[in-house]
């Protein structure tokens, strides 16, 4: 059954992202985010968000878009550039929402022996039947499934390309970690994993073995991978992109030497490993000076790019809308750049804060949801910190100073915050003892209530 959720959609063309890709100018889509509360097996227990574009091919391509932690697939839609690309180009996005609770909370399950093994349970089992049920449902293209993900969900992006490997045929991962990084649910907590500190350095062969033993006997292709990481990431530290790389070079039998380098733009260190007939079968991206904020403007595009979607889809003239009635309020989109707080909230804001605290250490993971009448163009969200918390780390925001009264303000791809649209953001922090929360908080100068 498929619910109508009130998130507004992206205007299909109003935003033009040129890499050198195909750009469409079309009319506003009628298209919306839309809940689909039974598709199949679901042992993960996830809900399920889809954004099915007007204008689309008649085998469309579909692409399973998630969260990091303490986020939701309607805040990585609204969050993330990803829908306003799929308007452009006429791919399908799945939004997943993950309900584990190791570590930080809602984060996809990569821990778990079962989630670990084909058809094991959890989550992927989940995130397939996603994909099942989305590719029955649309006349989705088989052949051209893909996976990316920030975070939590660029973690999920590299474990469903090892444990089905025969599904998806690409993989864009931002701040993720190796497939079999993480131990168990205790190694996947903030401050006390392997994984996550710098630990855990194997070698190409046991990264590329741990990969392979997810699908025992699987002698089929395996999806490309695009790996993502900022230079500055205190959260997800940044020698994770070089373990990844080694891993998904030798599931592919190439070396660990680039075959070309290069900065496609500024900060942006691009690495490319390519076969003997010279398709890049793996490739990196070390974000210099960016922290655990990714992606940034123009990396969806990236993304979309590496999988092979920026082109025109070239519907054919009977393809017409397959999701319920879009809602009555208007539409948005994802900005391309990052605008400063321009537009007052009007009444109101909400704001969730969770808190998971470990010895000295704690992360916070922060909504921001506009209850208000306009959409809000460029946000800061000021709140005083508990004393003897200092923040070490963010993501999806900047926040200064470090500790006392702060503020957080939006990076370049959350800026917009929609009518009852959400956005997510966090910040891991050192503490004396003290692991509260702020008492109050306002967004662009006007108070907000506390869920």
């Amino acid at each position: 059954m498929i619910r109508v959720r009130t998130v507004p959609a992206a205007l299909a063309g109003a935003v033009i992202l040129a890499l050198g890709g195909i750009a469409l100018s079309s009319p506003a889509s009628a298209a919306t985010l839309v809940e689909v509360t039974s598709f199949g097996s679901n042992p993960g227990g996830m809900r399920m968000h889809i954004y099915v574009p007007d204008r689309r091919p008649t085998n469309p391509a579909i692409v399973v878009a998630m969260h990091g932690c303490g986020g939701s697939g309607p805040g990585f839609y609204s969050g993330s550039q990803f829908a306003s690309l799929a308007d452009q180009y006429g791919f399908i996005v799945i939004y997943p929402t993950a309900t584990q609770q190791a570590g930080f909370g809602n984060c996809f399950d990569t821990w778990s022996d079962a989630a670990k093994r084909r058809g094991g349970g959890s989550d992927p089992v989940s995130i397939n039947s996603m994909v099942d049920y989305t590719a029955q449902r649309y006349n989705g293209d088989r052949q051209r499934i893909f996976a990316t993900g920030s975070s939590s969900g660029g973690m999920m992006t590299q474990h469903m390309a090892a444990v089905y490997p025969d599904v998806f045929k690409a993989g864009a991962s931002f701040m993720g970690v190796p497939f079999g990084c993480f131990a168990n649910a205790a190694d996947y907590a903030p401050g006390n994993s392997s994984c996550t500190t710098r630990e855990k350095n194997l070698t190409p062969q046991q990264w590329g073995d741990m990969a392979r033993q997810a699908y025992p006997g699987y002698s089929g292709s395996r999806p490309r991978m695009q790996l993502w990481h900022g230079s500055n990431d205190t959260l997800v530290p940044y020698s994770r992109l070089q373990e990844s790389m080694e891993q998904w070079t030798n599931v592919f039998g190439l070396s660990q030497t680039p075959t070309r380098s290069d900065t496609p733009q500024a900060n942006w260190n691009r690495s490319q490993y390519a076969n003997s007939s010279g398709t890049v079968l793996v490739e990196t991206y070390g974000i210099q000076g960016a922290g655990h904020s990714l992606p940034m403007s123009g990396m969806a595009l990236a993304a979309i790019r590496f999988f092979g979607l920026d082109r025109d889809p070239s519907p054919s003239p009977s393809i017409s809308p397959t999701t319920s009635p879009s809602p009555s309020t208007s539409p948005s989109t994802s900005p391309s750049v990052s605008p400063s707080p321009s537009t007052p909230v009007p009444p109101g804001c909400r704001v969730g804060y969770t808190v998971n605290a470990w010895n000295t250490g704690l992360t916070a993971s922060v909504t921001i949801t506009n209850t208000g009448t306009t959409t809000v163009n460029g946000w800061a969200l000021a709140f005083t910190l508990p004393s003897g918390q200092t923040i070490t780390g963010t993501w999806s925001t900047t926040i200064s100073p470090n500790s006392g009264a702060v503020t957080a303000r939006n990076v370049s791809y959350n800026a917009t915050i929609a009518t009852n649209a959400s956005v997510s953001m966090g910040f891991q922090a050192n503490h004396t003892g003290n692991t509260g929360r702020p008492n109050s908080f306002t967004l662009n100068g006007v108070p907000c209530s506390i869920a």
